[in-house]
């Protein structure tokens, strides 16, 4: 399995490329901004893009949505309770004086238990709210794709529009905490951590 992980946008988020070493398949999962760049690390390693996959649909994360559907023609995938959100990206950024154009409809809604196939790679589809009300996160093979769910000693947000906080404790703790503690945790902004790290020294959610 490929994972390419990419920095993008002025705030920082992260975008991952997951590809089949196979059959060259991949997905780009949030890619933010900076579309170019997300098309050129493709290209690099030989991928077509099977799907685009939106943990969420804050701007930060769904911005290049546009650019990269046009480019490649791939199926954009969001949760249904977040799909909404792609038609007011330009008004969401520009409440930090930012520009980013709106995201074409979304092609397939996700759902809990959901899997997405591309080459020899199944990701399958927890869904994690409460940072936003569609948030999901993606388990494979060890690796956890968490959008903005968890982060390395830190948890999301919630004090956005449609964000709670005891929702968002209970996502981590009955989603994420149940998963083996070597799985990595690959979050939306930040560094990689794992699972048995969050769960001993997270201070929001630490299980003691």
């Amino acid at each position: 399995m490929i994972i390419k992980e990419l920095t993008v946008g002025p705030i920082m988020a992260n975008c991952y490329i997951v590809g089949c070493n196979q059959t060259k398949e991949a997905v780009v999962i949030d890619p933010g901004d900076e579309a170019d760049r997300i098309l050129n690390s493709l290209a690099e390693s030989n991928l077509s893009v099977a799907y685009i996959i939106n943990t969420h649909g804050h701007f930060d994360h769904v911005g290049a949505n546009r650019k990269m559907k046009e480019a490649t023609g791939a199926s954009i995938l969001i949760h249904a309770l977040d799909a909404p959100m792609l038609s007011q990206l330009s008004a969401s950024a520009a409440a930090w004086g930012l520009s980013v154009e709106d995201s074409p409809m979304a092609d397939k809604m996700l759902s809990e238990g959901q899997r997405v196939s591309f080459g020899m790679i199944t990701l399958e589809v927890l869904h994690t709210p409460g940072h936003t009300p569609g948030g999901v996160s993606l388990y494979t093979n060890g690796v956890v794709f968490v959008g903005d769910t968890l982060f390395a000693g830190s948890i999301g947000r919630t004090d956005f529009p449609g964000g709670d906080y005891d929702t968002l404790i209970a996502s981590i703790r009955n989603k994420l905490f149940v998963l083996e503690d070597n799985v990595r945790v690959l979050s939306g902004h930040g560094p990689e951590t794992t699972i048995g790290q969050e769960k001993r020294f997270n201070p929001f959610v630490r299980i003691a």
